[in-house]
Order: C-alpha cells, then sequence, then structure tokens
C-alpha cells in the first residue's frame, strides 16, 4: 500500500470548515478539526497580515500522492482561495489504522498516475512541546530566544499519566496545551533542548517534547 502522510493546516478561526470542502475535492477526505490560538502578538500579527490569533487547525491524513498534489496545488492554482492566511506542512507516518489508510488509497487512486509534481523536501522540523495549561507563553519564550518566530497552540488533556507520574516522582497536571512550533531544522536541537531544561517535566510547565520531520510546506494567503 502507498505511504501515508499526515497534513497539519493551521488557518484563521471559521476558514476550517472551508479548507476541508477544498481538501475532500482534492481526494483527502479523512480530517480531525480542533481549535487553536497562535501564539504572535497582536501588532505583530498587524505587521505580517496574519489576522486573528484565534485558529482553527486541521489534522488530515492522506495517501503520499494526495499530499503532495494537495500542497503542489496549494502553492498553485489555489493560492489565495484558502479564505486567509495560514501554513500547511506535510509529515511522514510510520502507522496508521488499516481501514483509515485503505480509505485514503482509494481517494488518491485516480491522481497517482497524473502525478508530475514533485516538491523538494524542505529543511524544516516541527516540534510538539506538551506543556501545563498557562505555561504556553513562558515556553514560547524560550523558544523564540532560541531563533523560533512563533507557534500555534492547542488545548489537550494528559491521559494514562500514572506510569509517567510514578516515573517522575512528579505530580502531572492533566490540563495541557501543545505548542506546534515549524523551525528550521537546524535550529530543532537548541530550541529542544532549551525547552527541556527549563520547562522539562520536573518544572512548573511540565513540558514533554517531540519534533517531525517536514516533507512539504505551504504558506496559505
Amino acid at each position: 500500500m502507498e505511504a501515508m502522510k499526515l497534513i497539519l493546516s493551521i488557518v484563521e478561526r471559521g476558514h476550517g470548515a472551508a479548507m476541508l470542502r477544498l481538501y475532500r475535492k482534492r481526494q483527502v477526505p479523512i480530517h480531525i478539526q480542533c481549535a487553536g490560538r497562535g501564539t504572535a502578538t497582536s501588532e505583530i500579527m498587524d505587521i505580517l497580515g496574519l489576522g486573528s490569533s484565534e485558529k482553527d487547525v486541521v489534522i488530515s491524513f492522506a495517501a503520499a500522492s494526495a499530499a503532495r498534489k494537495l500542497l503542489h496545488d496549494l502553492d498553485n492554482e489555489l493560492r489565495g482561495q484558502t479564505g486567509g492566511a495560514g501554513i500547511a506542512v506535510c509529515v511522514p507516518l510510520s502507522g496508521l489504522n488499516s481501514l483509515v489508510a485503505s480509505l485514503a488509497a482509494y481517494h488518491a487512486e485516480s491522481i497517482r498516475e497524473k502525478e508530475g509534481n514533485e516538491m523538494k523536501r524542505t529543511e524544516n522540523s516541527l516540534i510538539l512541546a506538551m506543556c501545563a495549561r498557562g505555561c504556553t507563553d513562558d515556553v514560547m519564550s524560550t523558544a523564540k530566544a532560541h531563533g523560533a518566530r512563533g507557534g500555534t497552540v492547542i488545548k489537550a488533556r494528559l491521559s494514562g499519566r500514572e506510569e509517567l507520574e510514578e516515573a517522575c516522582e512528579v505530580d502531572l497536571k492533566a490540563e495541557r496545551e501543545i505548542v506546534a512550533i515549524v523551525v528550521p531544522t537546524e535550529l530543532r536541537g537548541p530550541i529542544m533542548e532549551a525547552i527541556n531544561a527549563k520547562h522539562g517535566l520536573r518544572s512548573e510547565a511540565q513540558a514533554a517534547l517531540c519534533s517531525l520531520p517536514i516533507e512539504q510546506i505551504v504558506r496559505l494567503g
């Protein structure tokens, strides 16, 4: 079966539904929509023309051929049709439920033979910092001090934390926020090390970190 990809799209609040309709027309039918907020100040948002800090976050699953075609189109004929500013990134998946993968592959079948729009792999990474709610500003300040430009915050909740609490000998807060930060790959290590040193599991922020390689990235709007 064809390799599967995850597409993370972050757009201005209220434009998520339009993105879903656009993606379905491009043979990417499986999505999870979340609410998030940007970390940039309102002054910076105005200067950069990024609109509201309130965001719709769309997580999509697609076959590799459909993902490549979608991001190519977003960077070309679909540019300006997303209804607002934002970003879309594609990262590899090492596993996916077989029924979901089969549906994604089925929808990509019609475009697989027409591929010819290979996009150059980017030198960027996606850092996910999962910290206690209310600590994201401090985490983002540390990231910015080491080269990050901004991020998107998604509300979450930590479950199944008993074993981690026992291993760390600390009471972990259940209410969480995930900070998603796109950075050049050469900055990934220094940023993650700085966040872990200052805001790790034994700190007030209780941050856990991971990173994913970004294969394609498109600026929307």
